[in-house]
């Protein structure tokens, strides 16, 4: 008998010693499945290209497929707040850019908080903006161009990819600069709203040159600035604002990864790694060259930057929007 209870004992200790370390052995071995990345806008655009460069590098460093989905809508909210009620696992993460920023001003029944309800993975990279036309405008640079905007006013349509997008934001803050009130048609995204574009159906965007430089550079539309202080070196041709009509204009659509709050540290640790890794790729590194942007210094894509960075544009966008008196749909 004592011998069975003996026997007994060790069972129950070494089951119990199974359970106590089963946990953090779990975390550890993360990945062991392939890994959704939210992309709460349609394929095609700026930010889904960004983030399919970072999954596939991503995903070799984790040893998992990387697997992207879009889920857009309502200024890329829907997507980001099923990111947002996710289990907190590290196999649903996100990539979206300034326009988390902004959805606390523009929605007053946002059902998360942009900052407490995810962790901060790191910043990825900060993409200038391109005042950019249909081929059919007559303006021939950029000058032209705001002589032309400011006397066609209400008859000048643009595309967006919805209320507090950057593509909505940029022509709001140009369109206040200029004082005119140019007529919106809101998209799931750029990248359905660029063919549009090409195809004449509205006249005006301001998109991330990560969507527009192929189409400036093959004829399909016009560019005539960027809206960073420096030019851009995949579009040397095109000046900036500042150095030219608009004194200080300056707007860039930054971008970074989220994951739901609660993350185990052994599993944030990997994903910022990751993060960092595909942020030295070469290849990396050279396909965002060619769209007229670079990844962030190393020190800003970490958890800490990141959330400093975003609390900041939180309180910018809060005042800038309430001052604009818009409001999302």
């Amino acid at each position: 008998m004592r011998l069975l209870h003996r026997a007994l004992l060790s069972v129950a200790t070494a089951l119990c010693a199974a359970v106590a370390v089963s946990p953090l052995s779990a975390q550890t071995a993360y990945p062991t499945k392939p890994i959704t990345l939210l992309v709460p806008t349609a394929a095609g655009g700026p930010t889904d290209t960004v983030a399919r460069l970072i999954a596939e590098s991503m995903g070799k460093s984790l040893g998992q497929t990387v697997v992207i989905e879009n889920v857009s809508g309502a200024g890329g909210t829907i997507g980001m707040g099923r990111v947002a009620r996710a289990a907190p696992d590290g196999y649903t993460i996100a990539i979206w850019h300034v326009a988390h920023a902004t959805a606390p001003a523009l929605y007053a029944g946002l059902k998360y908080d942009p900052v407490a309800d995810f962790d901060q993975i790191g910043r990825i990279t900060d993409v200038p903006m391109t005042l950019v036309t249909k081929t059919a405008v007559p303006a021939k640079d950029v000058t032209e161009l705001i002589a032309w905007l400011r006397k066609e006013n209400t008859n000048v349509t643009y595309g967006h990819a919805g209320i507090g997008s950057a593509s909505h934001l940029c022509t709001l803050i140009l369109s206040q600069t200029l004082g005119v009130e140019l007529r919106g048609i809101a998209y799931r995204g750029t990248g359905p709203a660029m063919n549009d574009l090409i195809g004449g159906q509205f006249d005006f965007m301001c998109d991330q040159t990560t969507n527009t430089t192929n189409q400036i550079k093959d004829g399909k539309i016009r560019g005539y600035a960027v809206t960073t202080k420096q030019r851009v070196s995949s579009l040397p041709d095109l000046p900036t604002l500042d150095s030219g009509p608009i004194k200080g204009f300056e707007v860039t659509a930054w971008h970074a990864m989220w994951a739901p709050k609660g993350l185990p540290r052994e599993v944030t640790d990997k994903l910022v790694a990751a993060l960092q890794t595909a942020l030295k790729d070469a290849k990396v590194i050279e396909r965002f060259a060619a769209l007229g942007t670079e990844p962030v210094p190393p020190s800003q894509t970490t958890p800490d930057a990141l959330r400093a960075q975003l609390s900041a544009e939180v309180q910018r966008w809060d005042t800038a929007i309430k001052k604009a008196g818009v409001k999302g749909e």
